[in-house]
């Protein structure tokens, strides 16, 4: 049986052209999206000192248009001094992220994406295998940080062009095989397995997702667009997740605009729908 279709929106484009929160909402409500993934430096210039009022405040606007907070993503954009390698830095940006897991499970979310390349830079001097032991030791309290607040870390695999640690869900499954902690996962991005991975992007679906440990999916072109605004083949993608019984929300995470944000949010749902099987069947009746 074919699984129901479920998207959420990334919120940054919107909010990068003058949409309040308000308006990011009543944007996704009506392309047909069920909730939104925040990126945090949309919500305050340090979201990690966000009151609890405050993120009160953030989850009734999101579900008064009928919209869940599906996770969080982008977490440590703001802070561009912030490193899981650098010895001196490590500390500060533990405790970011701590802040952050306990807001995500406040916003009603299960998911927080570790994308953040440049908080991936391996300092010099420091091999590969180092800065692997490295982001263990970093993210095992981050792991049972997430447990404990009931929701799920994923470190994401980022293309090569962006950074030079964690470019492939191998080499994701081998941080999370160090770690060693449930709550602490991988995912795959679309674009950036366009990118790097041997496997097109519906064969590493089809192969990854059923061995566990891919707790998240989000989807965009490899030219960083949305689906439908470049070559990437969504027929197969979509297909492939309906195959593995993908249930989850599916985050659509674009970063270049077609005409504007809500076109461009439009073209991703319409994509993905026209696709996903069943979909438009259903949307009919």
């Amino acid at each position: 049986m074919t699984p129901p279709l479920r998207l959420s929106l990334c919120n940054e484009m919107l909010a990068d052209e003058g949409h309040n929160l308000a308006a990011q909402c009543r944007i996704a409500k009506a392309l047909g999206y069920m909730g939104l993934e925040l990126a945090p430096g949309s919500l305050a210039a340090e979201p990690h000192r966000l009151s609890d009022s405050a993120l009160d405040d953030i989850r009734r606007t999101i579900n008064a248009e009928g919209l869940s907070v599906t996770g969080l993503h982008w977490l440590l954009a703001p802070y561009p001094d912030a490193s899981i390698l650098d010895p001196q830095k490590a500390e500060a940006t533990s405790e970011i992220l701590l802040a952050l897991i306990t807001q995500c499970a406040r916003l009603g979310g299960t998911v927080l994406v570790h994308g953040s390349p440049s908080s991936r830079i391996v300092p010099d001097g420091m091999s590969t295998e180092e800065a692997m032991d490295r982001a263990a030791g970093f993210f095992a309290p981050i792991a049972d940080a997430a447990a404990a607040d009931g929701v799920t870390y994923c470190i994401e695999p980022l293309s090569r062009a962006e950074t030079g640690f964690i470019n492939t869900v191998a080499d994701a499954r081998q941080l999370v095989d160090a770690v060693d902690k449930p709550a602490f996962q991988t995912m795959i991005d679309a674009s950036a397995a366009g990118q790097a991975e041997v496997l097109r992007v519906a064969d590493l679906i089809r192969t990854q997702v059923p061995r566990g440990g891919i707790a998240h999916i989000q989807l965009n072109d490899t030219n960083r667009g949305a689906p439908g605004t470049g070559l990437d083949p969504f027929d197969e993608i979509t297909a492939a997740l309906a195959e593995v019984g993908w249930s989850e929300p599916i985050a659509i995470e674009p970063f270049k605009p077609v005409i504007d944000a809500t076109i461009t949010a439009a073209i991703a749902a319409a994509t993905i729908r026209a696709h996903w099987p069943g979909e438009l069947t259903s949307l009919a009746q």
